[in-house]
């Protein structure tokens, strides 16, 4: 691992820093979301993921982006066989992500990472938390694998599971089929029901035809794959889901072409293509023409992941604008000696901790939820596509607000601000855009009664935060307040206001949650945080005002918390 450049170099560089030791917020809050027995048992693992992260894994991120997979068409020999090339960079991170650390096989199988029994949800989001600090593309093809197999296991017949759930949680190379899903096309964009691509009945199995215009992941050995079995009611009723083997079991190659890859303004280090289906053979999985619900909850999945990809990104962005404020000098001074670069980095902070407290607390509410808690159920409806809505749209602004700290080389490719920025992008695109998972904050409120499931989870919250009285009655007005938005946005079948409505949720529950850490990990920093949010995102306040009710000695806290460098005084 390369050294650090000395502190007092003109260009500081933090290569080589352990995400893991600059972050003590992160070994503090595990002790609050996870038994003590688990937590001590992790931490060398992810200090080891934490090292990785800011060290060989960046350099092999890097090295992967600036040298994107290719299509092969043909063989050597002239045989038209598709193969899509990666570089040896991107094979070593796969190796890393769905071998050594196992994050597509952790919700799946027991006994992972050295631990007896199954892990909690929490842990895989861990250590994704900490790799896509180094790495985002890869992340895609690992959630939706980890996500296929979720959907496979709940939908799918006992034959299709015995079949090809071991390959997919396999943490052997040779073994191991990754996954994919296959849902948009050209015509339709996020309007499923307006699925064109037709599946006709051949005995046990349907022959699927049709274009699907952006598949990531597009050689992955299974995907699912949305179509209409020929006769089927136009629609979303009429739209069911399959799954489509890249290897047919008698080894032959299935009949769909990747036409072409895509040249995406981000992730460029995952291949992401354009397939034409031309009677390829896929197995129907679930009922017939309920192939949307099936999928929504591969898709959900893959949301809440997208969500700590967001807030993973926002926390590499952090730590680079924290290791450049502490190390880079001008006019006299270390920039976080500055007064506008410290107001700066405490707006780059707070939404990456409200990311990480939702992706968190989520985690948990995702484990009661399948374990048939149908209240967790309803809250886990509510929280996936308010952390797809918010904290992806937070994430584009966190890294490219820390891309200026940087000055003129942050705009330079060979440093990783560039990249962090555009990966972040397509977090608000992927799974549904903005608009179309805010209007799914609305169903959530409306069909799930999500909002029944809120309240008493809040109040849960707060009660076990502790706090005085009179930020305790803050946070009820808050909620207050915010209730009665979401239920006038909800109310309008016009659907005008249910951005705003689902931001104020957001910020509502953020701050619930990291008063709760405040207390739960005992991290009073954690406590001005919620304030803050509470203070610029859901109270009154005179946008004139001269003071913004922080301290200087709160100030002061907060930035100290935020990063740290083992040896290094704060």
């Amino acid at each position: 691992m390369m050294p650090l450049n000395d502190q007092h170099n003109a260009i500081p560089d933090a290569f080589g820093t352990s995400l893991w030791q600059t972050d003590p917020t992160l070994d503090a809050l595990i002790n609050a979301y996870l038994p003590a027995g688990l937590a001590d048992h992790l931490r060398p693992l992810l200090q080891k993921l934490g090292a990785l992260a800011g060290g060989r894994l960046s350099e092999l991120a890097d090295r992967a982006d600036k040298n994107p997979p290719q299509l092969q068409q043909r063989t050597r020999t002239g045989d038209d066989v598709q193969q899509v090339i990666k570089h040896p960079a991107y094979c070593e991170m796969e190796h890393c992500a769905f071998s050594e650390f196992a994050l597509a096989a952790i919700s799946h199988c027991p006994d992972q990472l050295g631990w007896q029994g199954q892990l909690p949800p929490l842990v895989k989001y861990l250590f994704t938390y900490l790799f896509v600090q180094a790495e985002f593309g890869l992340m895609c093809p690992v959630s939706m694998t980890d996500s296929l197999a979720r959907t496979l296991k709940k939908f799918g017949s006992p034959q299709l599971v015995d079949r090809y759930l071991p390959r997919l949680t396999s943490r052997d190379p040779a073994s191991l089929l990754q996954g994919a899903m296959f849902m948009t096309e050209q015509g339709g964009g996020s309007d499923i029901a307006v699925t064109t691509t037709r599946a006709v009945a051949q005995g046990e199995n349907y022959l699927l035809y049709g274009d699907k215009w952006f598949c990531s992941n597009p050689d992955a050995g299974l995907a699912m794959v949305l179509a209409r079995i020929d006769g089927a009611v136009d629609g979303m009723k009429g739209v069911s889901l399959f799954l489509l083997p890249r290897t047919l079991p008698d080894g032959s190659l299935n009949a769909y072409r990747i036409l072409r890859l895509k040249d995406k303004l981000g992730t460029r280090s995952m291949a992401s293509g354009e397939i034409r289906l031309e009677g390829a053979s896929a197995w129907l999985v679930g009922e017939a023409g309920r192939g949307f619900v099936q999928m929504a909850d591969m898709v959900n999945n893959s949301r809440l992941s997208n969500g700590v990809r967001s807030a993973g990104l926002m926390r590499r962005a952090v730590s680079e604008a924290f290791f450049i404020a502490r190390h880079r000098r001008a006019f006299g001074k270390t920039l976080i000696e500055m007064p506008l670069m410290r107001r700066q980095l405490l707006k780059l902070l707070l939404p990456a901790e409200q990311a990480r407290s939702m992706v968190f607390q989520t985690a948990c509410v995702l484990q009661q939820a399948d374990g048939g808690d149908k209240q967790a159920y309803a809250l886990l409806r509510l929280l996936t596509p308010l952390i797809k809505f918010r904290a992806c749209r937070d994430a584009r602004r966190v890294t490219g607000d820390a891309m200026e700290i940087r000055g003129g080389c942050g705009y330079i490719e060979e440093w990783g601000d560039p990249r962090l920025v555009r990966d972040a992008h397509l977090g608000s695109i992927w799974e549904g855009t903005s608009n179309i998972v805010a209007l799914d904050v609305r169903r959530a409120v409306l069909r799930e009664h999500s909002l029944d499931a809120l309240q008493p989870w809040l109040g849960r919250l707060l009660d076990e935060s502790q706090l005085p009285r009179s930020l305790q009655q803050q946070f009820l007005h808050a909620q207050q307040r915010v209730f009665a938005l979401v239920q006038a946005a909800v109310a309008d079948n016009a659907g005008g206001q249910v951005r705003r409505a689902a931001s104020a949720l957001y910020h509502l529950i953020s701050a619930t949650i990291m008063a709760w850490e405040s207390q739960q990990a005992q991290l009073p920093d954690r406590l001005l945080l919620a304030g803050l949010v509470l203070q610029h995102k859901l109270l009154p306040a005179d946008p004139l005002a001269a003071d913004d009710g922080l301290s200087a000695e709160d100030e002061a806290r907060l930035l100290a918390s935020a990063w740290a460098l083992p040896g290094e005084a704060r």
